[in-house]
C-alpha cells in the first residue's frame, strides 16, 4: 500500500480550500483539482491520524459511479488526467486520488436519499413516526427497508458545524420549486439504480448523499463524490438483519469505537481534538473501506 497522505501540498496550483477529506486547487478559472487525502472525520471532527489507502479508494469508487450513472445526470468530470496539470514532482501526491473537474455553482443543500431506517432517521422514527418530517408506516424496526426511497435534504454546514435536516418546503425556498423537484427526482433515481446494482455485489446501500451544482449554462450537474463509504451507509447483504444496526463497510465502525472512548473517565464530547486512533482501529477502518471497493468493483 502507498504511504498515507494526510494533507497535500501543491506549489504549482493555488489552494482554494481544505475540506474534511479533500484539498481543492484552482486550475484556471473554470476547473478544480480535487485531491482526496487519507483524512477521516466522524461527528464532523477530523481525526489526527490518516487511514492508509482511503483517498484512493474513494476516488476509484467515485469515478466508477460517475461513469455508471452518467446517463441519469451530467457530472463534473472533465476527462483530463489530474497528473497533467501539476508539476512533475507533485504527481505522487495526486496520482490515483484526484479528479480534475468543472468549476460549478454548488447548490446550498445535500441531497440525502434513504432506502432503509437507520441513523438519525431511526432515532426520529422512534420518537415521532417520521423521518425528516416524512410520515412512515407504523411498526417498522431498525434497519428495515422503507416502502420507497425518501428524499431528506440537509443544509451544508460550515467547517466544524453539523449539517441540519430540512424539509422539502425549505429546499424549495432555498433553490426554487422547479430545481428542488429536479434534484429530488434525480437523487432518488441515482439511488435506485445504484442500490439495485450494489445488491448484485452483496451490498445494501442504506442511504447516501449527493451534491449538485449548476454549470455555466445552468445545467444541473452531479459533483463532489458519489456513493462512497464516506457519503453512504453500506451493509453486507450476508449479515444484514433488521432489529439492530447491521455491520457496515463505512465509517460506522469508527463512530462506534469513538462512542466508547473515555477521556479522564468521561465520554469524548465529540469536539476537537479527537481521541488518538489506535493502530487496530486504523487497520480495521482501512479494511472496511477496502472491502467495499473490492465488492462493488469486482
Amino acid at each position: 500500500m502507498t504511504r498515507a497522505l494526510y494533507e497535500s501540498n501543491l506549489h504549482s496550483l493555488p489552494l482554494i480550500a481544505r475540506g474534511k477529506v479533500r484539498d481543492n486547487y484552482a486550475v484556471g478559472n473554470d476547473r478544480i483539482l480535487m485531491v482526496a487525502s487519507d483524512r477521516i472525520s466522524a461527528f464532523d471532527v477530523v481525526m489526527s491520524e490518516p487511514i492508509p489507502g482511503k483517498g484512493e479508494t474513494l476516488t476509484r469508487l467515485a469515478l466508477f459511479w460517475f461513469d455508471r450513472l452518467r446517463h441519469v445526470v451530467p457530472n463534473h468530470l472533465t476527462g483530463i488526467a489530474p497528473e497533467s496539470v501539476v508539476a512533475p514532482d507533485e504527481v505522487p501526491q495526486v496520482q490515483g486520488r484526484s479528479m480534475l473537474v468543472k468549476r460549478l455553482k454548488p447548490l446550498p443543500i445535500e441531497a440525502v436519499v434513504r432506502g432503509y431506517l437507520a441513523g438519525s432517521g431511526w432515532k426520529e422514527y422512534q420518537q415521532q413516526g417520521t423521518v425528516c418530517g416524512i410520515r412512515l408506516p407504523g411498526g417498522l424496526t431498525q434497519a428495515a427497508k422503507l416502502p420507497e426511497p425518501i428524499f431528506t435534504p440537509a443544509t451544508k454546514a460550515e467547517a466544524g458545524a453539523h449539517d441540519e435536516n430540512i424539509s422539502f418546503a425549505q429546499t424549495q425556498e432555498l433553490i426554487g420549486p422547479q430545481l428542488a423537484d429536479n434534484v429530488r427526482r434525480i437523487a432518488i433515481e441515482l439511488y435506485r439504480q445504484a442500490a439495485e446494482y450494489a445488491l448484485t455485489k452483496g451490498i445494501v446501500i442504506a442511504d447516501t448523499k449527493f451534491e449538485f451544482g449548476l454549470d455555466a449554462n445552468g445545467v444541473l450537474t452531479l459533483m463532489d463524490e458519489v456513493l462512497t463509504p464516506d457519503s453512504s451507509r453500506f451493509w453486507p447483504v450476508d449479515s444484514y438483519r433488521t432489529g439492530g444496526s447491521p455491520p457496515s463497510y463505512d465509517k460506522q465502525y469508527l463512530r462506534d469505537w469513538l462512542e466508547g472512548v473515555r477521556i479522564a473517565e468521561s465520554p469524548w464530547n465529540k469536539k476537537a481534538p479527537a481521541p488518538v486512533l489506535l493502530p487496530e482501529v486504523i487497520a480495521q477502518t482501512a479494511r472496511r473501506y477496502g472491502e467495499a471497493s473490492l465488492a462493488l468493483l469486482s
